[in-house]
């Protein structure tokens, strides 16, 4: 097993693209510090990729919704004198529906988790990379950034705002040699879906991509410094469309598929 003190950092790594990533990079022997809620996957992971890669594992059992949560990790890392070479911003919730019929409390709990939990994990590993002009970070945004989004209107807004901010940061740090990507996937065979309430239709379902594959195309691209990565020639057929139409037809787009 490494002992380097070198590692990836991945919030929401116990399923899903988070999961995958985490595979791939585990893979190509780097050590992990993987966050998630669910401290029985967290272990179950843990155990599995340490035997099987033969890298090094530490998990955080943390709620990015919860104020503080991210002094924790920080506290973590720097208590274990760990180095974070690349950072994984996989983590976030979405939902379905109206805006003004959500769940009190949802918009504080998402934005805390798809923005705040991100924008600080961000800026305190960014430091640390400039200062050893050395390093990357991938934050996961979705195709639902590219336009306002009906139905989901919280959700595609933090992904705008996720986007956004990366697009920025990926030219102010390119100087210091850090890498700063925004993947920005389709519909995804994950739990997310069913986690957000969204609904699907048998012929809709045919169209999701899976998680490995868009992880794997993520993976490659990260590594290639590029700025915006959407997998999957569909999706970035969707995204080119999007731009060649008025964005209120756009938002009657979304609109309809979404009822």
């Amino acid at each position: 097993m490494k002992k380097s003190s070198i590692y990836t950092m991945i919030t929401g790594g116990t399923e899903g693209i988070g999961l995958e990533l985490a595979k791939l990079f585990a893979d190509h022997k780097h050590n992990l510090i993987i966050i998630a809620r669910n401290q029985t996957k967290l272990e179950i992971i843990k155990s599995e990729f340490q035997k099987k890669y033969e890298i090094s594992v530490e998990t955080i059992q943390l709620d990015l919704s919860m104020d503080k949560a991210c002094e924790k990790i920080i506290r973590t890392v720097e208590e274990k004198n760990l180095i974070v070479d690349n950072l994984i911003n996989n983590a976030g919730i979405g939902s379905f529906g109206l805006f003004n019929e959500s769940e009190d409390g949802f918009e504080e709990k998402l934005i805390n988790i798809n923005i705040i939990a991100l924008t600080n994990l961000t800026k305190y590993f960014l430091n640390k990379m400039i200062k050893r002009k050395n390093g990357g970070i991938l934050n996961v945004a979705s195709t639902a950034a590219f336009i306002g989004g009906p139905k989901m209107a919280m959700y595609y807004s933090s992904k705008a705002y996720v986007l956004s901010l990366t697009e920025a940061l990926h030219d102010e740090v390119k100087e210091f040699g850090i890498r700063v990507s925004c993947l920005c996937p389709g519909p995804v065979k994950t739990s997310f879906q069913q986690k957000a309430g969204i609904r699907k239709s048998e012929k809709a379902k045919k169209y999701l991509m899976d998680a490995n594959k868009v992880a794997e195309e993520a993976y490659v691209d990260f590594f290639r410094g590029k700025a915006i990565i959407i997998p999957g020639y569909k999706n970035k057929m969707l995204v080119l469309a999007n731009k060649l139409i008025p964005r209120s037809l756009s938002r009657k787009i979304i609109l309809k598929s979404n009822s």
